[in-house]
């Protein structure tokens, strides 16, 4: 049945009003709570060993596979200003969220949740759903089932929000501002490598042992040292991805996505709609707390990478890189016609994966 939930939200994803619920990631959840909440599938005040296993052995694995895809030694070729505004712009989300924390306060209403949902959007705004999901893991708050949706319904609504805003700002600056295209990033031989994510046999066994064997080892140095060993597998994850023998495999993220969906499936096993009318206070403290972060990055980011840089499709296409992600940053670079800006959007989007893990604990830490 879970299987099966992902096939339905794929499929569904794809469409028209799909793609508005924000694709297959938020529709899986939404399907396999329709049947938990029939009493088709176990929910959680009746939880089984298989929704235990996915949630300690699948889903640690499949962020691993995702960073399988890392390169960081091409990250380079997205020049230093690209490079430059997305560190920027990770700083600004990290500095958003702690004064929004300062500002709102949400703690009263979230309790010792906020500090984890804090970190988990700091995560998800600078490397995007797998840094979201592997803070999540850290400290079981997948298991909350029905707020961990929540969470990922706000952050849906206020990343499809920015990117309306991240549409408009260079056409309302360029003629506030005057723009600086003189930094043009060198687009020279800039075409996506349309490598395939086919898998075969020899890369399905290698990366089987390399998804297992590594969590096995995090876990034996998470034992010994009291790291998050879900910080250790996300470090292993990008140096072996840096080997070559590793980043031929095929089917990393493929295999990666499918175990992130069935992860999915069972956080909506865990919504009941019984405990729904608990998240109304909470719906708009959450929103609240992100929205207002969001905006604390889009103010800071626009004013000092507006000093420096003054490449408004750029800047709009850096932040969107953060908030978005990679995919949504290809879609703005689209939408300006800069071909030029289409791999570093992808690029830094790599970069936002490695980062955003570690400054998602580094928030749970300072607060």
């Amino acid at each position: 049945m879970l299987s099966l939930m992902v096939i339905l939200s794929v499929y569904a994803g794809k469409s028209k009003i799909g793609i508005k619920l924000g694709g297959p990631a938020l529709l899986v959840i939404i399907f396999t709570a329709v049947i938990a909440n029939f009493n088709l599938i176990p929910s959680a005040s009746n939880s089984i060993n298989l929704y235990d296993t996915i949630f300690k052995y699948v889903a640690p694995i499949s962020i691993f596979y995702l960073l399988l895809n890392i390169n960081i030694s091409s990250i380079k070729k997205a020049g230093l200003p690209m490079i430059g505004l997305f560190i920027l712009g990770s700083l600004a989300t990290t500095f958003g969220i702690l004064v929004s924390w300062f500002i709102l306060s949400p703690e009263i209403i979230l309790g010792e949740d906020a500090k984890i949902i804090a970190g988990m959007l700091t995560g998800t705004y600078t490397g995007g759903s797998v840094n979201f999901n592997a803070i999540a893991l850290e400290y079981d708050f997948q298991k909350k089932g029905v707020l961990y949706a929540g969470t990922i319904a706000v952050d849906n609504v206020v990343t499809t929000i920015w990117i309306m805003i991240t549409l408009t700002v260079p056409i309302i600056l360029k003629n506030v501002w005057k723009s600086n295209r003189s930094i043009i990033i060198d687009s020279k031989n800039n075409q996506q490598d349309s490598h395939l994510d086919s898998i075969n046999f020899e890369s399905l066994i290698w990366l089987v042992f390399l998804g297992i064997t590594s969590y096995f080892l995090s876990d034996i140095i998470s034992s010994y040292t009291n790291i998050p060993s879900i910080l250790i597998l996300t470090t292993i994850g990008i140096l072996i991805a840096q080997l070559k023998f590793v980043s031929n495999l095929k089917g990393s993220h493929g295999l990666g996505i499918y175990m992130v969906y069935l992860f999915l499936a069972v956080i909506g096993a865990y919504c009941e709609i019984s405990a729904v009318e608990q998240l109304e206070q909470i719906g708009i403290t959450l929103l609240l707390f992100t929205s207002l972060a969001v905006l604390i990055h889009g103010i800071i980011f626009i004013l000092i990478s507006g000093i420096i840089y003054r490449d408004w499709d750029m800047i709009s296409i850096a932040s969107q890189a953060n908030i978005g992600g990679g995919t949504s940053a290809i879609a703005l670079a689209e939408a300006f016609d800069r071909k030029d800006l289409i791999l570093p959007a992808i690029l830094v989007g790599s970069l936002g994966n490695a980062l955003g893990t570690y400054l998602g604990f580094l928030v749970i830490y300072i607060l």
